[in-house]
């Protein structure tokens, strides 16, 4: 089995830059993992773009296997997001297991590769063909998804990891947090090359200034007063795992912490908004493009019934949610641009992600998704609060 095609940063698929996982190159892994093979064979592989992975079936069980390529991500590396999920799994929190080898490693390189091992969740992978930034199929959905970042959050605490070491592909809120984000960008650029390769034709300190400007005073205004926390960042309906096919099912699974990192909550609150609501893939096409006010509204009140906030944490959602992007554009653009050398998809990610989505806040659908959003989030009378 082979798949030629993956989700692109489109609504049409694109050629994969990584070859798929074959039987031999698992019957491989796995007697390094020291896993009996078992006659496994490989019965679904992943369309994400930026991995190979795939759904291996042995006599016994079903496992989830995914390879890297060093340059992306190494064994120390994907160790520092098993950590964080190691610590979610014990404070309840339903994510998927993640298999150690025989010399207790949860990670291990082979040749220019890195590979991990995860037993396959609980649930129904109902978006298992979800496009990035494709809606939830119900507000519900996007109920029980608020519910479920709630409780993660909340297992998510005591976890005092610092922030993880990897650059590429990880969002965080780290240059947004700076007070002068252009000089940070800049000091990026001698660890992180290629960025500046691909920002070296680009009138990129202006353009970037004139895209955050209208926002990034009130991240600053905000970020000091919140709570560090390692989040997940990808929070979008084709990384959970659901209790049924119908309109009403819950979360079973939390999958990929690949963008995990430390952040705060309110980040990944904004983020899962960011995510799921606005239709970007019709935006980046030149169509209409209002948000989903029903689903913001229901990721809002699912996350305020689980974790209810304070009136910090609720002004710091709309302050951030314009600027939430920007750290994982960055890390998009140093990934085409260095790893994969595709200068086509590194000008998406600086035109239509980092400054096209900036833009679109300005608009009035823009404004009026924010204002809505404050709405949401505004105290309702006697409310409880917990400390940040």
């Amino acid at each position: 089995m082979s798949v030629a095609l993956v989700h692109s940063m489109g609504t049409a698929p694109a050629a994969s830059d990584w070859p798929p996982l074959h039987t031999q190159e698992v019957a491989t892994v796995l007697e390094r993992w020291g896993l009996p093979d078992r006659g496994a064979r490989l019965i679904w592989h992943s369309p994400r773009p930026l991995s190979a992975a795939a759904i291996i079936e042995s006599a016994d069980r079903r496992l989830f296997v995914k390879r890297h390529h060093q340059s992306v991500r190494s064994a120390s590396e994907l160790q520092e997001e098993h950590r964080f999920i190691h610590h979610l799994h014990a404070r309840g929190v339903p994510v998927s297991d993640v298999i150690r080898a025989a010399d207790g490693a949860t990670a291990l390189e082979i040749g220019d590769w890195t590979y991990e091992i995860h037993g396959v969740g609980a649930g129904i992978d109902l978006y298992r063909n979800a496009v990035s930034w494709s809606p939830f199929l119900s507000t519900d959905h996007a109920t029980a998804a608020g519910c479920a970042l709630g409780r993660l959050h909340t297992g998510a605490e005591g976890f005092d990891a610092a922030s993880r070491s990897a650059t590429l592909l990880v969002s965080n809120d780290r240059i947004i947090r700076s007070a002068k984000p252009l000089d940070f960008i800049e000091n990026l650029l001698g660890a992180r090359p290629a960025i500046g390769d691909y920002l070296r034709s680009k009138n990129w300190r202006s353009e970037i200034a004139c895209a955050i400007a209208p926002f990034h005073g009130a991240c600053l205004e905000v970020l000091p007063q919140l709570a560090s926390l390692w989040t997940h960042n990808d929070w979008h309906a084709s990384n959970l795992l659901w209790s049924d096919s119908g309109p009403s099912a819950n979360v079973q699974t939390v999958l990929d912490f690949g963008l995990s990192d430390r952040t705060t909550a309110m980040y990944d609150l904004a983020t899962a908004i960011e995510r799921n609501t606005i239709p970007w893939l019709d935006i980046h096409d030149g169509g209409a493009g209002p948000a989903d006010l029903a689903q913001v509204s229901g990721l809002i009140r699912g996350y305020l019934s689980v974790r209810p906030l304070d009136s910090v944490q609720r002004a710091a959602v709309p302050a951030l949610l314009p600027l939430v992007h920007v750290g994982y554009a960055l890390a998009e653009i140093d990934y085409f641009q260095g790893t994969t050398h595709s200068t086509e998809n590194a000008d998406l990610a600086y035109h239509g992600f980092l400054l096209g989505h900036c833009a679109w806040f300005e608009s009035t659908q823009g404004r009026a998704l924010l204002e809505h959003v404050g709405r949401e989030l505004e105290d309702p009378a006697g409310a409880p609060t917990e400390t940040r």
